[in-house]
Formats: structure tokens, C-alpha cells, sequence
């Protein structure tokens, strides 16, 4: 059953008026309208937020994933994983006003200190007060072995500070961002994948024909079920052929990592994920079958609805000749984005890197899904030097992208001449309130409600990639990669700390 988030009772009306009295109180009060506005839409989403149900932790799944991936290989050491808690996935609430690019209060000069090795600095050596704390957070021997970072001004398209900037990193879940806005700026974000039933000529035989939509459930299918009897009915049929379509994927339908909870065989048709229990979200029993389970429940909802299948789906193509009797159509692609990115959901990021592929008339695999996202963020024209875009949902350890990709991937969501990569903004989790984000906020910290971010984690890896709205109302991208950590929370509470010293006020 679905529970809804708990956290500590907070009026967050009284939190905007704190933020009024506390050590950046002379900077909100001189912000101009439009910057207090954008801010006071951040608390204003927060408060919707607290009202939505908590998802994920999707990385919480990914790390068992990973586990499970390890231990099958017989590795020795890595950390301990926490179980992931499934509850009901809501994708986070959109709030274009804090996520509109603000005019910026400072100008280029705004770079980072110089006390982290290949840290860029101002000219004249001084440091903004935003990143200034950086360079001392990024040391925290809790990040492991390597790290970077990248802090944007989305106004500016300036970089405000940068450590190890254009150095290829494992980015584990935070790939999503990158999986999203190829999607996005190859489909757009009105784009619905389409289930359909197809009829032969002589209306005696019928194939469901998977479209890519992982998403898809019982009821719809039971609509499908229902328009397709209908007209069959009215042609004077009432016992039909059944045949299944896949062939919208190409390539292994098992991840790389394999079999486990966390993500279903990749299939153009499947209901609910492959989902074996009633969860929405979060680890799960999964099915080796998918398409053939959607097929054979297809078959009983047509039974039930008076058209006899009595021999069984079999797998095949649907004929050249054949019509299109009914069709259900997904959720936009734009929520599809913000679920995948809020939940890390894993298979609703690779359904979105098959759908690039198609529509870049690529093969539907990994190989042709990561040509196709490749190409599309070079024509964003984003640095790509280094980046192995090996799957759409980061659970890949061949992925390696920037932290330069990532924040500038999130910066050019932010651009108001792209306004079809904005979901990957609102989908964003909600610092202490909404997805993989939900437990990892309290209520006093800065960061609380101005964070949205992206998290990643992988065995020795942990990610954090995002926006937030500092204490002089600029709206920042940033993008923290880390590797070689050997203690998972401990990685996440200092990517966290590096967060909110960009959103705390200047001491």
C-alpha cells in the first residue's frame, strides 16, 4: 500500500518568512520582484510536494541491483546496500515560475576559490559566495578517490565553478538526465507511445502489437480489449487468432547487469513493468515473460469481453495487410520523464532510450539506443569528449559522462529557447520531500525544498546532479560525480553538504 511522506510538521509559510531573518536576510530583501517570486515558487512547490505520496527509492534498488550483479560474479569487498522500500511512484509536481531562468546578480567574475586541485578562480583570485565553500567540501575523504564538480548560473550560461569538469566519470543514476533530454528533444514532450490490437482483412485473427510502453496496465489493456471485441462483433466474429508483436526492440532483452528486481527484460510490450505484485515503484518480482504474460491476459480480457481465443497468443509480426482496430496511447512523454527521473525508474529510462532510437531510425537495442542519444545531445550542443552513453538508466558501469555534460545538460533545460527539455527540470526530486531525495533532507537544512536534483549510486558510486536556488535568487545547475567511496551514506550526506552550501546565505 501506498504511505504517504512523513516529515516533521513545518508551516512553510513561516519558513519563507525565516528565510527573511536568517544570515541572508539583507540578500532576499534586496531581490528584485521577479527573484522573490521565483523563490517563494520554490517553498510554494515544496508545499505541494509534502502533500504527494513519497517515491522510490529507486537507488535504493539499484544498489541491491548492483549487489546482486557483484556477487554473482564472485567479487569480494564493496559496501553494504540498504534494501529499497517500495511505496507508490507520483511524478513531482512542476513549478515553472523557480525554474524560469532569473536574471543574474552577479557577472562572469562570479568563479570558485582556488583551494581544490584544477579548481578554476576569478581573475582577481576571489570567490563567489555561492561555490566559495566548495573546494573545502570537495576534500571530505567521504567522496573517495575521485571526484568533480560543476556549478552553472542557468541565467548566464556562465560556469561558476568547476573541479575535474570534463574528466569521463561513472555517473550512475544521474545518466537519467541525459537519457530525458535526448528523448525529449527528439520526440517532445506531447509525445505518447502507442499500444495496438491490428485485425487481418477477414477480421479472424488479431495481433497486440507492442509500441514501447512500459507503462502500459490492466486497465488499458482491458480497453483495448473492449474496442477490439466491438468491432469484431460488429464484423460478425466472435473467436479469433492471437498474436503478440515485439519487434519494435531489437537486441538482448536482459540488462547487462542481468536478472534482478530492479528492472524488467527489456520488451516493446509488457504491463506494469513486468511487475509481479501490486507495487508501482521500488524493487519487485519481475517477470522472465512479459510480452507473452501481456499477450495471454490480452487473450482472457477478450474472452471475457465474448471474443474466444481458444488456441493462445503465439509470438509474431503483425501482416503487412494488416488494420488497426484499437490503440492506447501513454501518458505524455513529459510525465513519463518526470516519473522515470523522480522514481530513478530504470525501466521507463530505457523505454525512453529505445523511443530516441526509433525516432532517429536507429535499432532499438543499447547499441542503437546509445548512438541516438549521443546524437542528439551533440546537436544540443553539449561537450560530449569522453561520454559512453551505455544504457538510458545508469545501471551500466560503462556509462561515463562529465560532470560539464550533466550541469550543462540541465542549464540548457533551464534556457528559455528550449522549452521542451523543461520536464527534466520538474522531475527533478524535491530536496526532503519528494523520490530519492524524500529521506536525505531535514527540515532545517538550507537545501530543504530549493534542492531538486537527480541521484546516482552504484557500488563505490554516488552522484548528485541538479538545480538550486541560492540565497541571492540565482537558479543554479550543478553536477557532483564521485568514485572509489566505499561508504554509501556517508558519499551521500557530503554530496548533499556540497548542495546546500550553494543555496545556504554567504556567512
Amino acid at each position: 500500500m501506498d504511505e504517504p511522506v512523513k516529515r516533521p510538521s513545518v508551516n512553510l509559510l513561516d519558513r519563507l518568512g525565516a528565510l527573511t531573518r536568517r544570515g541572508g536576510a539583507t540578500r532576499l530583501k534586496g531581490l528584485s520582484d521577479r527573484q522573490f517570486t521565483a523563490v517563494a515558487a520554490g517553498l510554494g512547490l515544496v508545499l505541494a510536494a509534502g502533500a504527494a505520496l513519497a517515491a522510490g527509492p529507486w537507488d535504493s534498488g539499484q544498489r541491491k541491483a548492483e549487489q546482486a550483479w557483484a556477487a554473482a560474479r564472485g567479487g569480494t569487498g564493496g559496501v553494504h546496500h540498504e534494501a529499497g522500500t517500495p511505496s507508490g511512484a507520483r511524478p513531482a509536481p512542476s513549478a515553472p515560475p523557480v525554474l524560469a531562468p532569473l536574471s543574474a546578480t552577479g557577472g562572469a567574475a562570479d568563479i570558485a576559490d582556488d583551494s581544490a586541485p584544477g579548481a578554476r578562480t576569478a581573475p582577481d583570485g576571489t570567490a563567489s559566495a555561492p561555490t566559495a565553500a566548495l573546494g573545502r567540501l570537495l576534500k571530505d575523504p567521504a567522496l573517495g578517490t575521485a571526484r568533480a564538480a560543476v556549478v552553472i548560473d542557468t541565467a548566464t550560461g556562465k560556469r561558476l565553478y568547476e573541479q575535474g569538469a570534463d574528466t569521463p566519470m561513472t555517473p550512475a543514476s544521474t545518466v537519467k538526465i541525459a537519457t530525458s533530454a535526448a528523448a525529449l528533444s527528439a520526440l517532445g514532450p506531447h509525445h505518447r507511445i502507442a499500444t495496438t490490437v491490428r485485425a487481418s482483412p477477414d477480421f479472424r485473427a488479431v495481433t497486440l502489437v507492442g509500441g514501447g510502453d512500459p507503462t502500459l496496465d490492466k486497465a488499458a489493456l482491458r480497453a483495448l480489449a473492449a474496442d477490439t471485441a466491438r468491432l469484431l462483433k460488429q464484423r460478425g466474429v466472435t473467436k479469433v487468432r492471437l498474436a503478440y508483436d515485439t519487434s519494435r526492440y531489437s537486441g538482448p532483452a536482459r540488462h547487462p547487469i542481468g536478472r534482478n528486481e530492479n528492472i524488467a527484460p527489456l520488451t516493446a510490450l509488457m504491463t506494469d513493468e513486468g511487475r509481479l505484485d501490486r507495487s508501482d515503484s521500488g524493487p519487485a518480482p519481475r517477470s522472465d515473460d512479459p510480452a507473452g504474460d501481456t499477450a495471454r491476459a490480452f487473450g482472457e480480457l477478450l474472452d471475457d469481453a465474448g471474443i474466444a481465443v481458444p488456441s493462445g497468443p503465439v509470438p509474431g509480426r503483425a501482416p503487412a495487410d494488416s488494420r488497426p482496430v484499437a490503440r492506447h496511447l501513454s501518458a505524455p512523454l513529459s510525465a513519463l520523464v518526470e516519473r522515470a527521473l523522480t522514481n530513478s525508474d530504470n525501466d521507463i529510462a530505457e523505454a525512453l532510450a529505445r523511443q530516441t532510437a526509433v525516432a532517429a531510425g536507429e535499432p532499438a537495442d543499447f547499441d542503437g539506443s546509445r548512438r541516438a542519444v549521443t546524437a542528439r545531445l551533440g546537436a544540443l550542443q553539449l561537450p560530449l569528449k569522453g561520454a559512453n552513453l551505455a544504457d538510458g538508466s545508469g545501471l551500466n558501469r560503462k556509462d561515463k559522462v562529465t560532470a560539464g555534460l550533466l550541469a550543462g545538460l540541465l542549464a540548457r533545460a533551464a534556457d528559455p529557447a528550449h522549452p521542451e527539455l523543461r520536464p527534466v527540470l520538474t522531475g527533478l526530486p524535491v530536496a526532503g520531500f519528494t523520490g530519492t531525495l524524500s529521506d536525505r533532507y531535514t527540515a532545517k537544512s538550507a537545501g530543504t525544498g530549493l534542492i531538486r536534483a537527480k541521484t546516482g549510486t552504484l557500488t563505490g558510486v554516488n552522484s548528485l546532479a541538479g538545480t538550486v536556488v541560492d540565497a541571492r535568487g540565482r537558479l543554479l545547475a550543478f553536477a557532483f560525480l564521485a568514485s572509489g567511496t566505499t561508504s554509501p551514506s556517508e558519499a551521500q550526506s557530503s554530496l548533499d553538504a556540497l548542495a546546500t552550501s550553494l543555496a545556504a546565505p554567504a556567512p
